[in-house]
């Protein structure tokens, strides 16, 4: 069975390249992308989207409008760490052309509760941002939770934040929904920091991607390359740049590259934890756990399949 994805991304340099992972899975569709703001204002996720899809060759999918700010806040402004880790543009300031596309009629909403009802089990919904989107979705139709299958990246259980030594910075951008998609029993696998930060790519992967000399490999390359950058000043040492959204969709495709606890998890939302993912104690002895917290990640595979995909998306013809 060909899985149907819809990516919900904040785009920037890892959300780029969770699109090019789906685009060059065999086994995946790409149906669309829906926009979420955090590493970008929502309205430069749906510019940054339709430019990349573009230049890796999948003008035909669609990119929908979320919405634009937290569901407890009025507006949104994008945080200088961010822009430090992904450039004024999101994109590392690679060269990239914009897309002559607009953005789709439909918002994400809206495209989320109607492609659940299309498609059914074949559907998996891969955040890679805060969660109002989603928690926006199933307050409007609460019988989403019977039908959709979520694959997130965000939170950190077993390991620290990197908001502050508690929180994931996805989950940290709207708590509140993220609260409400955890208690609210979708099934959900939480891709977070206890294995996104095993999955490291280095100048060497991104030097493979320059061989071919296309457009879309050098974009890939010079994006990444500053994520590399980056990285090498907020967190030396580690020898690479985290591909956090990359394996979220890496595990939607094949569930089998992580190793995941069952949990009912909760979010703190008071207090000097908020922000915080943890089991929740109220439902702790009931036996069905809508959640996996993947804890370990096959690494070696997860890097071979990312890196064989992505550089037969852009060798071209």
């Amino acid at each position: 069975m060909t899985k149907k994805l819809i990516l919900d991304l904040d785009t920037g340099i890892d959300d780029a390249l969770a699109i090019a992972y789906a685009l060059g899975s065999p086994e995946a569709e790409l149906v669309g992308v829906t926009a979420a703001y955090g590493n970008v204002l929502m309205e430069d996720s749906v510019r940054n989207s339709l430019a990349v899809l573009d230049i890796l060759g999948a003008d035909s999918v669609p990119v929908h409008p979320g919405l634009p700010h937290a569901s407890t806040a009025e507006d949104f402004a994008v945080q200088e760490i961010s822009t430090f880790i992904h450039g004024r543009n999101g994109l590392g300031e690679a060269d990239i052309a914009p897309s002559t596309r607009s953005a789709a009629a439909t918002d994400a909403v809206d495209l989320l509760i109607e492609a659940s009802r299309q498609y059914g089990e074949e559907l998996v919904y891969v955040p890679t941002g805060p969660l109002t989107n989603l928690a926006a979705a199933l307050d409007q139709d609460p019988g989403l939770v019977e039908r959709l299958d979520v694959v997130l990246m965000g939170g950190a259980l077993s390991v620290s934040g990197n908001v502050n030594p508690w929180a994931e910075a996805n989950i940290s951008q709207d708590p509140d929904a993220a609260d409400t998609v955890f208690r609210s029993g979708v099934s959900t696998t939480m891709i977070g920091l206890d294995v996104t930060l095993q999955t490291l790519l280095t100048y060497e992967h991104t030097r493979r991607w320059r061989e071919p000399g296309t457009p879309a490999g050098t974009f890939l390359a010079d994006m990444t390359d500053y994520y590399i950058r980056a990285y090498e000043t907020t967190a030396p040492g580690l020898g690479g740049c985290g591909l956090h959204d990359p394996l979220a969709v890496g595990v939607a495709i094949d569930p089998s590259l992580v190793t995941a606890f069952p949990i009912n998890l909760q979010v703190d939302l008071d207090g000097p934890t908020r922000g915080r993912t943890i089991g929740d104690v109220t439902r702790l002895n009931e036996p069905w756990k809508n959640s996996r917290v993947a804890l370990a990640v096959d690494v070696e595979r997860f890097l071979a399949e990312f890196m064989s995909r992505t550089i037969s998306l852009v060798q071209g013809p």
